[in-house]
């Protein structure tokens, strides 16, 4: 079987192309895989591909930026999209033609704004899979929208967390369309794990606000005044970059917390580490958080939006603390870091538990949705998912955060009574 996966920039850097890339080279053991890209800028791919992997690009930025096509908006990329501004009319045109085209049996979506080309674009013969590798509650409303009416057109959409998946589900209504969690995998660690001796905090991730790596700062602040043979060591690149350094000078945390730059791949970093920590006020999955566990750290992360709760177990090989608590951050981190015992359990407990996002159970779960798929083309009904029994609470609660539902709710008869209103002016 074909498999090709629709990928917004191949050569860039993020959590979408890693796990991307991760699926097709455990896919390709048993399929032939591809990743269409729709853009282009550098050479080469910053993370390594799989041999196995073919990699097409459809815009080459190096010679086709200042394109004729390329200068006008696009038409099919929905304009609420995070990236239209970086999609045009000569990107609507390559995508259409590379999907009108192709000769795979599945194709794989990556973001929503490609998730409505495949929906509107792909030949009937296609199976067509939509990611989502955000969150529904984190589109805009008008994107919403546009999704709920493209969607429908999709065999199977995939969720990164069983919270997201029950959003879509309740909030959607696509008959006919599977939606399923299926996590991201991270690849088997080639390194020893971490033994829970070194007295070293590490984070990772992009330096930008919604990381939250001042709060972490602070927290950290607290775990050095009483052990101040401990450090912290927060390693990526962004914007933040300056202002952290900024706050570290003014908490005299100097020669204990420092910004290490950007490592890849990071395993090398973890397994220097004896916690991990992450203090995001939003995360979708958390891939850092699943490669520090099954590098052996046990995690102290904010209860966020919709990943870290699903990933980590509190009290068990992990913690998890409140959203915008530098407090809790640093009784958390505090509770590892006096207690050697725990700690070198809760990594242990981490590396076991952390298996399940391993690329073995997720590919399995990726064939078994695309095998259902098919099979439910060729009886023309749509792949029933099974009954997993009622949603945890603590799911339930995050499914009506921020008043979501309620903004929908209101946004909807807006709509409608804006239409109302056209049709009695014509």
């Amino acid at each position: 079987m074909k498999i090709s996966f629709l990928l917004h920039n191949a050569y860039g850097i993020g959590g979408t192309i890693a796990t991307t890339f991760n699926l097709a080279h455990a896919l390709a053991d048993r399929h032939e895989v591809e990743i269409v890209s729709v853009l282009r800028h550098r050479d080469r791919p910053n993370f390594a591909l799989d041999p196995r992997v073919s990699l097409r690009p459809l815009v080459d930025l190096r010679h086709e930026k200042e394109h004729p096509l390329h200068l006008r908006p696009a038409k099919v990329f929905p304009v609420a999209e995070y990236r239209y501004r970086q999609y045009s009319e000569l990107t609507d045109l390559r995508i259409g033609e590379s999907l009108a085209a192709t000769d795979a049996e599945v194709v794989i979506g990556t973001r929503p704004g490609l998730n409505v080309h495949l929906a509107r674009q792909a030949p009937e013969h296609v199976i067509r899979i939509g990611q989502e590798h955000l969150t529904l509650d984190n589109h805009p409303p008008r994107l919403r929208t546009t999704l709920r009416r493209a969607y429908r057109r999709l065999d199977v959409l995939t969720t990164v967390t069983e919270a997201d998946a029950a959003a879509y589900r309740r909030k959607m209504r696509l008959p006919g369309v599977r939606v399923e969690a299926l996590p991201n995998s991270v690849p088997d660690p080639v390194l020893p794990a971490a033994d829970g001796t070194a007295k070293v905090v590490v984070a990772a991730g992009r330096l930008v606000p919604v990381k939250r790596y001042d709060l972490l700062i602070e927290a950290f602040a607290q775990v050095a005044a009483e052990h101040p043979d401990w450090r912290l060591r927060i390693y990526g690149k962004g914007e933040e970059q300056a202002r952290l350094r900024q706050l570290i000078e003014s908490l005299g945390l100097y020669d204990k917390a420092f910004l290490m730059g950007a490592a890849a791949p990071m395993e090398a970093e973890w397994v220097k580490g004896s916690i991990a920590a992450s203090a995001s006020n939003f995360e979708p999955f958390g891939m850092t958080i699943v490669e520090a566990m099954r590098c052996g750290l046990p995690v102290v992360s904010t209860d966020c939006p919709y990943g870290p709760g699903e990933i980590i177990n509190d009290g068990i090989d992990g913690r998890l603390v409140p959203v915008g608590d530098p407090d809790a951050m640093a009784a958390a981190l505090l509770d590892l870091v006096r207690d050697d015992e725990r700690r070198r359990q809760m990594g242990r407990t981490a590396v076991r538990n952390a298996g399940r996002f391993a690329p073995v159970p997720v590919l399995e779960q990726a064939e078994r949705l695309i095998d259902e798929a098919r099979s439910a083309r060729g009886t023309g009904r749509p792949g029933t998912p099974p009954d997993r029994g009622p949603i945890p609470r603590r799911i339930q609660r995050t499914l009506v955060s921020q008043g979501f539902a309620t903004r929908d709710a209101a946004y909807a008869v807006a709509s409608r009574a804006l239409r109302t209103v056209r049709k009695g002016q014509r």
